[in-house]
């Protein structure tokens, strides 16, 4: 075969790769204006939404509405009703709330389950007691929720705890390559060794019992991240009152000061 050949044929499959390269990664651009029913759910649900402005809930309706355009979400021995879709797109929005552009390319479907389930994805029988859950392998680019946990993580605002917004804080966790508990996208190089110290030090506490942060963030540091990421968003001023140089470094992280405005105090 002549070489020209060869050269177009190479050519031809390095422009088809990388179209659809493109066309996988561009997300779909909202082009509706927002329900108002939508709007109700949200401000009667999430109280993150409820207290933005007129300005800043423009912009996390665009967001809510972009992520249901473009990740698929699935019900699993249940209906993924609209309360459910909004509460799962709240959950994805609100950690890069303060990232107007951010897109999450390492995810395109959600599956909602009723309860609880298991490593196996069985949601009857013996050990479901995982209630959230970002895939690998065959599973990669989804994740499982559990439909009582998810809604619960918004009815309830003092526990510290939501399950969504924890397994979307392991995506992002996530963006670098590598779930490690180190947000290599967010986190700049001069907070890094001070970041890696402080978990270190949290979980010496955990485990003295010397602390109020949740008992599973002592697993592990990509733990860690998760569970005091639902903290920072479900409590910010308690966080910053306990663990005053813990919020410094999750406010460059995500790059929000909950505590600043009263409207985000919650006692």
């Amino acid at each position: 075969m002549p070489l020209i050949k060869v050269l177009f044929i190479f050519a031809f499959i390095g422009v088809l790769l990388y179209s659809l390269f493109r066309y996988k990664n561009k997300w779909l651009a909202p082009k509706e204006s927002f329900p108002e029913e939508w709007k109700k759910i949200l401000k009667a649900n999430v109280f993150f939404y409820a207290q933005l402005n007129h300005e800043e809930k423009e912009l996390f309706e665009y967001k809510v509405q972009e992520f249901l355009l473009n990740c698929k979400i699935t019900g699993v021995e249940t209906t993924a009703e609209l309360l459910d879709r909004l509460l799962i797109a709240s959950s994805a929005v609100i950690p890069i709330f303060a990232f107007p552009e951010w897109k999450y390319k390492n995810l395109n479907e959600v599956l909602l389950y009723p309860g609880s389930f298991n490593h196996d994805f069985d949601t009857k029988g013996k050990g479901r007691n995982i209630l959230g859950m970002v895939g690998t392998g065959y599973m990669k680019d989804k994740m499982i929720l559990s439909k009582i946990a998810l809604r619960h993580g918004f009815k309830n605002e003092k526990d510290k705890k939501n399950v969504a917004i924890h397994e979307f804080v392991h995506l992002i966790d996530g963006m670098d390559g590598e779930i490690d508990g180190i947000p290599m996208v967010l986190l700049e190089k001069q907070y890094m060794i001070p970041w890696l110290d402080m978990i270190e030090r949290k979980i010496e506490d955990i485990v003295k019992r010397k602390s109020d942060i949740h008992p599973y963030a002592k697993t592990s540091r990509i733990e860690f991240f998760a569970v005091i990421g639902e903290y920072f968003f479900e409590r910010p001023y308690l966080l910053k009152k306990k663990h005053p140089k813990l919020y410094e470094i999750l406010e460059e992280i995500f790059d929000q000061d909950l505590s600043a405005k009263k409207r985000w105090i919650k006692k």
